[in-house]
């Protein structure tokens, strides 16, 4: 009795399985009759099942490798469907969709920066423009018609006769001096920045040593020291 029932479950086993494959091959396999079929096919291009729902492989026309060229209706290689495990499987899914590229931002322009030393525009001791300085700027303010300005930085300096702490203030006055020229002619006040730096970067350099006394007195050492007294201007942006 106990054979009896175990030649019955396998029995089911096998008719299970056989079911199971037929199932799985119940949809027509159409084949693209392009190069060499490596399966049996009826008078429809259906490649043609066993009794076990497997594909009928064409005698010597079979390898692994003609069942992968060959294809179906559908351009899938024959294999997927007749001979899954002979073929890779990212062979028989279709294409994973290709995320769009996001669009390269546009490239910024090169930012120009433009430094113009002015040092005609102040007296010693002075923070007035004089006629020359008042000129210089009007070239710096046609230059500006170049560019897109973003920032204008004016930055004063002095000489060093006098007190490091006097310079200091007299070189951010000069620097003062000059944004409120530059606004007179219509640039806008919100695009300067203004910075002193009192007697701390010389343009002389040793040019003007030896001079004799350093104080108010000493026209000639005052006459050399004269490009010290100046504001450097920076423009900020892009050409037009």
């Amino acid at each position: 009795m106990t054979t009896k029932n175990t030649r019955f479950k396998l029995l089911a086993v096998v008719l299970g399985t056989i079911g199971f494959s037929m199932s799985a091959m119940s949809a027509d396999v159409v084949v693209d009759r392009k190069g060499v079929v490596p399966y049996v096919t009826d008078s429809r291009n259906v490649v043609v099942m066993s009794g076990a729902g497997a594909c009928v492989r064409a005698g010597a026309s079979w390898s692994p490798a003609a069942a992968e060229q060959a294809t179906d209706a559908n351009g899938k290689p024959l294999a997927c469907s007749c001979d899954p495990d002979l073929i890779a499987k990212e062979k028989c899914e279709p294409p994973k969709p290709v995320a769009a590229a996001a669009p390269r931002p546009a490239p910024k322009p090169a930012e120009q920066k433009v430094k113009i030393s002015t040092d005609t525009l102040f007296d010693f001791d002075k923070a007035t423009l004089r006629p020359e300085g008042k000129a210089k700027l009007d070239e710096v303010v046609a230059q500006l018609g170049k560019y897109n300005v973003e920032v204008i930085l004016a930055v004063g300096h002095a000489d060093r006769i006098g007190r490091e702490a006097y310079n200091q203030k007299l070189s951010e006055r000069r620097a003062d001096a000059v944004k409120a020229y530059l606004t007179s002619k219509g640039v806008p006040a919100n695009r300067i920045y203004t910075e002193g730096k009192g007697e701390t970067m010389p343009v002389t350099g040793d040019k003007c040593k030896n001079m004799g006394p350093e104080n108010r007195n000493n026209k000639k050492l005052i006459d050399c020291l004269q490009p010290d007294r100046r504001v450097e201007i920076q423009v900020i942006g892009t050409d037009k």
